[in-house]
C-alpha cells in the first residue's frame, strides 16, 4: 500500500557498528532494474552519525546531510533501541531522533509511496548475518497535524526562489525572487545593466562574452550590504564556464574588470584552465579563491549542465564556511593570522585589509561565460 500525509514512529537497534540501514518513505520501485528509489531516512551508526538525515536512494543522493544539522549528530545511541519519528505532511519531511530534530527537507516530488525497512548490502563479508532490529512501528495517517521544529535549524527547501513560512520566521529573506531584478544593481553604476544579464524562467544568467571578464554586462551587486550571514545559492555552469559569488565587496577598490572580493569559486575544473592555475588547487570549485582549496569528494558534485547547491555561512566572530551540495569542503577565520599568511601569498596582496571589512555587498560575477542563479537566499546571523 502507498501511502501520502502519515507519521510513522518506531525503535530501531543495530548490530553493525560499521553497518547502514534505512526507512524508505513514499518510495518506489522500478521494475526494469529491480532496485527500490526514494526518499530514505538513514540509519548510520558508524563515526560519520548522519542517521535520521535524509537521502534520496538511486536518484539525487542526499537530501539532508548531518553536515547541515551538527547538533544532531550525537542523538544516535549505540548499541540500544534508538527511536524515529518522520512526519510526512504535504510537501514536507521532518525526523526526530529521540526526541532531537534532525532534518527538515521540502521537496517538488514524491506525494505518496510505499514505506520500507531497508536491507542494506555489506562491504566485507565479515559483516555478513549482523542483525537490524525494528519494533513498535506505529503509523498514524489521520487527524495530522504538523509538528513544530525547533527555531534556527537548516530547511531543505527545493521549491524554487521560494521561502517556506518556517524559514520567513527564522529571518530568511530571498535576494532573488525568480522574476525581477530587485536589490541588485551593476557594481559599477546605481542600476541593473541594461545587457549581458537576463532573467528568465525562474533563472537569473549572465550571457556569455568570449570568456571575457566583466566585459558585457559586468559584475551586480546586492544594494544591501552584510556582515555576519548564511547565503545560499544554485547555480548552473556551462561547459568551461567560469564565474564567482564574492561577498564581503565594498567597491572601494577601483579596477577594470571584476570588483575584489572574498570569492566563492564558480567553475567547470575539467574545462576552464584557471582550476590548474593558483595553488595546491585554490581556483577550482567551492574553494575560497586564490586563498583555500575547496576538499571535495566527486560523489557530491553534480555534472556540468545540472544545477549545484553552494553555501557561505560568516560567523558573528568571523569563521567562515564555504558549502557544496550540503556538505562543508572548507572553512578559515577572517582576519587571522593564518589568513593575513595566505592573502600576501595570493593576488589580492596589492589590497590593504584584503577581506576584513565589517561588511560587504554580495556579488555574483561576469566573466564572460553563460552561467544561471536561482534560489538566492540569505539570513543575517
Amino acid at each position: 500500500k502507498e501511502y501520502g500525509d502519515f507519521v510513522l514512529t518506531l525503535d530501531f537497534k543495530i548490530e553493525d557498528t560499521a553497518g547502514n540501514s534505512g526507512v524508505m518513505v513514499r518510495s518506489h520501485f522500478n521494475s526494469a532494474d529491480k532496485r527500490v528509489f526514494g526518499r530514505q531516512v538513514e540509519i548510520d551508526p558508524k563515526p560519520r552519525a548522519w542517521s535520521a538525515g535524509i537521502y534520496d536512494e538511486a536518484r539525487r543522493g542526499w537530501l539532508y546531510p548531518l553536515s547541515l544539522n551538527t547538533g544532531a549528530r550525537d542523538a544516535y545511541k549505540a548499541n540500544e533501541f534508538n527511536t524515529l519519528k518522520i512526519e510526512c505532511i504535504g510537501n514536507e519531511t521532518k525526523t526526530w531522533l529521540n526526541g532531537k530534530p534532525v532534518a527538515y527537507v521540502i521537496d517538488t516530488i514524491d506525494n505518496q509511496g510505499f514505506i520500507g525497512l531497508q536491507v542494506h548490502s555489506v562491504e566485507d563479508a565479515s559483516h555478513a548475518g549482523k542483525k537490524v532490529f525494528f519494533k513498535n512501528i506505529d503509523l498514524k495517517t489521520s487527524e495530522l497535524q504538523p509538528t513544530a521544529f525547533d527555531d534556527n535549524l537548516r530547511v531543505v527547501n527545493l521549491q524554487d526562489n521560494n521561502l517556506s513560512d518556517y524559514e520567513k520566521a527564522n529571518g530568511w529573506k530571498l535576494l532573488f525572487d525568480g522574476t525581477g531584478n530587485t536589490g541588485w544593481r551593476s557594481a559599477r553604476s546605481d542600476s541593473f545593466p541594461t545587457g549581458g544579464w537576463v532573467i528568465e524562467n525562474g533563472n537569473l544568467s549572465v550571457l556569455p562574452s568570449e570568456g571575457k571578464e566583466s566585459a558585457n554586462g559586468g559584475d551586480i551587486v546586492t544594494n544591501d550590504q552584510y556582515g555576519a550571514f548564511d547565503l545560499s545559492f544554485s547555480f548552473r555552469l556551462t561547459e568551461g564556464a567560469n564565474s564567482g559569488v564574492k561577498y564581503f565587496v565594498t567597491l572601494s577598490e577601483k579596477t577594470q574588470g571584476s570588483a575584489i572580493g572574498l570569492e566563492y569559486q564558480v567553475l567547470d575544473d575539467t574545462l576552464h584552465p584557471d582550476a590548474k592555475l593558483g595553488l595546491n588547487g585554490n581556483r577550482t570549485l567551492g574553494s575560497l579563491y586564490d586563498l583555500i582549496k575547496a576538499e571535495k569528494e566527486k560523489r557530491f558534485l553534480r555534472p556540468i549542465g545540472e544545477w549545484n547547491d553552494g553555501r557561505i555561512v560568516v560567523h558573528p566572530d568571523n569563521k567562515v564556511e564555504h558549502f557544496l551540495n550540503g556538505m562543508k569542503v572548507l572553512e578559515y577565520v577572517r582576519g587571522s593570522e593564518d589568513f593575513r599568511k595566505l592573502v600576501a601569498m595570493s593576488k589580492y596582496k596589492v589590497w590593504p585589509n584584503f577581506g576584513e571589512a565589517k561588511e560587504g555587498h554580495i556579488l555574483l560575477q561576469d566573466h564572460g561565460n553563460a552561467v544561471s542563479f536561482k534560489n538566492i537566499k540569505i539570513k543575517t546571523l
